[in-house]
């Protein structure tokens, strides 16, 4: 019983004095089971407080880590775009750039349209396959039956405008003149051509088509090639000396004497400038400084005319010609003509120089070669009809595939200027007068208006030269041609004074026929048209060509004759002589207008009698105003009487003497009786 509740005493007091399962008392099972709970939690506790630290300090590192890769990127992406753009700067050009070193290289590049409506998909490039495959069959087909491959099968998978492009750059150079003909038409003709494609066919084209081209109306420009763009010199005084070169260069010995007097003018000109320009210690052995000093202000444009004028002479004689482009003359004149562009008549003189050497066909090659046919083409474009008409004599010379003739010095086509189709049916001539020029003699008579009126635009039908435009378009079927030679008024000033017999009547004549048989006249129907002296001329040579029997076509094909203001009978001009201060030395042409020249009323009488005998229309036209030939002096040049032949038609018009010739508009009456004379005296021979 003590015992008993000593134990249950001390079970009490264990159970209320300190916790169950602890002491020694532990080991109970049920004091073991509270131990191993209580520690498990403990565990737990223990091992889900780590697990938590843990996970926490794993996601600050992965933050960490993509705030660091994050900024790497973004800062690798800027600057990649960043050197992207500055590479895109650093290529970007400027196009025109390009076109001007193309220009110079001669190397242009096809390109790809960046236009989607050219691409048409998969049918196009499925139609491309078709036709590339059936190209391959054909050429196997012919070399298996060793048959030629036909050449419009040679581009058969190209597109439709490359394949024409082609095919009529390799038509112009056939073999057959007829196919070459109508390929250089279609090319000029068509307009559809990229810019590019007209680049790569200057390039191919052959020296037939570019002349084709350029004598092709309407063709676009960038068929031609421009020529090298040249360095622009510092001193312009390197011109003037390149050319003193070439002249001393040619041949100085058995000249001509008119060629051997202007080209000592010029290299005396040239070498005086120099001696000026480098301070005349060398002219005339030293002596010749302060006249050397005085002609330090020559300008250099007019030196560069005096050599450009002896080189016009020297181009007149073939073997010079060959002389010239062995000199390197015709790059040199390039090299001229682009500097002086603000030059018309520096320009005008190359051209007719370029006219000149076109006469000989072995240099064909070499003018072609130095990019002249590019500068005729531009300069047929030119509204001026002299550059014009320079431009288009140089173009016939150059063209053997249409025109069989050649136009000498001095014999201007006006009109076809530009390949036709259009059959020419008759010749239709005009020759000037003394002091007057193959244009400017046929220009419209200038209208004079009062300042309020001026202010109108009344000058759109004005034209520099009637028989290119208005007889140009109401006969179309005629060739038009006018001719120029040199003419003056007194020996005292003129131009090659060493060489005055080549002003009479006689001389002309003789070499004015030779010139216009070489360019075909005489081949067709023919009429005159003359004005002053120039009558007195046509008759002259009419005269002669009866006379030879190489001429007799000339003679032959004579349908009719106009006469404006011809001195027949001779010029009062001639009766002042004494008394017109620049008419102290009259010239032999002016002598010859004498009316007591015996010859003039030989040339008259034998012009009558063979009029008379082939039955020549004659059509004349008088003048019934005066003239001012001076400030002080005015006079009929030629009177009414004078300019009667005493056969045919005359007309007095109230006008003077250098408007006899110049029509107000195309409806006056001068022009409407001259083109109705020229229609019924070639309608016996061609028709309506």
């Amino acid at each position: 019983m003590g015992r008993w509740a000593g134990r249950r005493g001390r079970e009490e007091a264990g159970a209320h004095g300190r916790p169950r399962g602890c002491g020694a008392e532990a080991g109970a099972p049920e004091g073991r089971m509270s131990l191993a709970a209580y520690c498990g939690i403990c565990c737990r506790k223990i091992g889900t407080l780590g697990s938590a630290q843990k996970t926490d300090q794993s996601w600050k590192d992965i933050r960490k880590i993509a705030k660091l890769t994050g900024s790497l990127i973004l800062g690798g992406c800027i600057f990649a775009i960043y050197e992207v753009l500055a590479l895109r700067k650093l290529f970007s050009f400027d196009t025109q750039v390009v076109q001007q070193e193309k220009l110079k290289s001669y190397i242009y590049l096809q390109t790809v349209s960046l236009d989607p409506s050219e691409y048409q998909g998969i049918t196009y490039q499925v139609r491309k396959e078709l036709h590339r495959a059936a190209r391959k069959i054909l050429e196997t087909n012919a070399r298996i039956f060793r048959r030629p491959f036909d050449e419009r099968f040679s581009t058969f998978d190209a597109d439709e405008h490359e394949c024409a492009l082609w095919l009529l750059v390799k038509r112009s150079q056939s073999e057959d003149k007829m196919v070459r003909l109508q390929a250089v038409q279609e090319l000029a003709s068509n307009c559809y051509w990229h810019d590019y494609q007209y680049r790569t066919a200057a390039q191919a084209s052959d020296q037939r088509t570019a002349v084709g081209l350029a004598r092709s109306k309407d063709v676009d420009l960038r068929f031609f090639l421009l020529p090298h763009l040249l360095p622009k010199q510092k001193d312009a005084c390197y011109s003037e000396d390149e050319l003193l070169l070439l002249l001393a260069a040619l041949p100085q010995t058995d000249l001509d004497p008119c060629v051997q007097y202007f080209t000592s003018l010029a290299l005396r000109e040239s070498s005086q400038t120099i001696a000026a320009r480098k301070g005349g210690l060398w002219c005339f052995g030293g002596n010749g400084l302060p006249y050397c000093e005085s002609l330090s202000t020559v300008p250099s444009k007019a030196v560069e005319l005096f050599c450009l004028q002896a080189l016009v002479h020297h181009s007149k004689i073939p073997s010079h010609c060959d002389e010239i482009e062995a000199s390197g003359g015709l790059q040199l004149l390039q090299k001229l003509y682009q500097i002086r562009k603000d030059s018309p008549k520096i320009q005008r003189s190359i051209i007719h120089i370029i006219g000149n050497m076109a006469l000989n066909e072995q240099l064909h090659s070499s003018i072609f070669r130095a990019g002249w046919v590019s500068v005729l083409a531009h300069m047929m474009k030119s509204p001026r009809v002299m550059e014009s008409s320079h431009a288009a004599r140089a173009l016939a010379n150059l063209d053997r595939e249409t025109v069989q003739e050649k136009y000498p010095e001095g014999v201007y086509l006006l009109h076809p200027q530009y390949r036709t189709n259009e059959p020419i049916k008759a010749d239709v001539l005009f020759v000037h007068g003394l002091l007057g020029a193959a244009f400017k003699t046929w220009r419209q008579q200038d209208i004079e208006q009062p300042a309020a009126e001026k202010e109108v635009d009344t000058e759109d039908d004005y034209t520099e030269c009637w028989p290119k435009t208005w007889l140009a378009s109401d006969c179309p079927s005629l060739r038009i041609i006018s001719v120029e030679y040199d003419t003056h008024l007194s020996d005292w000033r003129a131009k090659c004074p060493v060489d005055s017999y080549r002003e009479s009547l006689s001389y002309k004549s003789t070499e004015l026929l030779k010139k216009l048989r070489a360019a075909g006249v005489g081949d067709r129907p023919l009429v005159w048209l003359s004005h002053s002296m120039g009558g007195l001329l046509v008759k002259k040579m009419l005269l002669d060509a009866s006379k030879d029997s190489d001429m007799d076509s000339i003679v032959n094909n004579t349908q009719g004759i106009v006469f404006y203001s011809v001195p027949h009978h001779g010029s009062r001009l001639a009766e002042y002589s004494k008394t017109v201060r620049f008419l102290l030395f009259p010239s032999v042409g002016v002598k010859e207008l004498s009316k007591d020249s015996p010859d003039l009323k030989v040339l008259n009488n034998d012009f009558l009698s063979f009029a008379k005998d082939k039955k020549l229309p004659v059509l004349s036209f008088a003048e019934t105003m005066p003239t001012r030939v001076s400030r002080v002096l005015s006079l009929h040049v030629v009177p009414v009487e004078s300019a009667d032949l005493g056969i045919g038609e005359l007309i007095p018009v109230d006008v003077s003497h250098l408007n006899i010739c110049k029509p107000k508009n195309k409806d006056s009456f001068l022009y409407q009786c001259t083109l109705k004379f020229i229609r019924d005296s070639l309608e016996r021979k061609v028709g309506n």
